[in-house]
């Protein structure tokens, strides 16, 4: 089934590769043409990792162009990007799912916090980071002693009583 990316999302992308590659791109150009051969994508992964993708196709025939989106995702996968958050080519050859491609762009602007090395810009929100908890002995046996609610003690609530909306009514015709 073919879904439509969001028109906020794909200007977001397309004002953060403007950004990342300090390069305009025609107005009215819908994002899919830009990015369909390849090359804008191989431009962005060098810029974020320099190195990534060696040779960028900038002629010949549609393999050369689908080798360029592959070097792209290839080199996505060695910068950090989940598996899973990762486009096939033919949604972007193609067209068939550029909502994935968006994903795909997306996960990679996260990807770029983890980098300390990339100043910025980024693109969607910061990954969790982990926060790790001690706890002294004291503490842990102190919670021992607490009944959580998942225990199903519920401190003597119930639902008696408690009618939301109307009852079902069933109507037989005659």
């Amino acid at each position: 089934m073919f879904r439509r990316p969001e028109p906020g999302k794909e200007k977001e992308c397309l004002e953060w590769i403007s950004t990342v590659l300090r390069e305009q791109f025609p107005q009215g150009v819908p994002l899919r043409k830009i990015l369909q051969d390849g090359q804008v994508l191989c431009r962005v992964i060098n810029k974020l990792a320099p190195g990534s993708v060696k040779k960028i196709h900038s002629s010949g025939s549609e393999f050369k162009f689908m080798e360029n989106i592959n070097n792209f995702t290839e080199a996505c996968r060695k910068y950090g990007v989940p598996n899973t958050d990762l486009f096939q080519t033919v949604d972007l050859w193609e067209g068939k799912d550029f909502h994935n491609v968006i994903a795909t762009l997306y996960a990679l602007g996260r990807t770029t916090y983890t980098h300390p090395e990339w100043p910025g810009p980024w693109l969607g929100p910061r990954p969790a980071e982990e926060q790790k908890r001690e706890w002294t002995e004291e503490q842990l046996r102190a919670s021992s002693n607490v009944i959580g609610m998942q225990a199903g003690y519920n401190k003597g609530a119930t639902q008696a009583g408690d009618h939301f909306g109307a009852t079902r009514k069933v109507l037989l015709g005659k």
